[in-house]
């Protein structure tokens, strides 16, 4: 299963679903992340990136609350304010 997050317009995380893997799935049976975020956009609007779960790229794997930062295209943990 493919795991997006949505981004408000502060590029922090507001939700993460999961997308069954055959809708990323183009022509050639490849996997593409565009196909996954059209489809996400399709059901809520928004602005999507994908996620790993196994964080095998873009660092963390985002939950509510991170945030995305594009310079180094991955989720970061926020700051916790004590």
């Amino acid at each position: 299963m493919a795991h997006f997050a949505e981004l408000n317009a502060e590029s922090i995380v507001v939700r993460v679903i999961v997308v069954n893997n055959s809708i990323l799935l183009d022509e050639s049976n490849t996997e593409q992340e565009d196909l996954g975020i059209q489809f996400c956009q399709s059901l809520y609007g928004g602005v999507w990136k994908q996620t790993s779960y196994n964080e095998n790229f873009r660092g963390s794997f985002a939950g509510v609350g991170y945030i995305y930062d594009s310079n180094i295209d991955q989720f970061v943990k926020p700051v916790e304010s004590e």
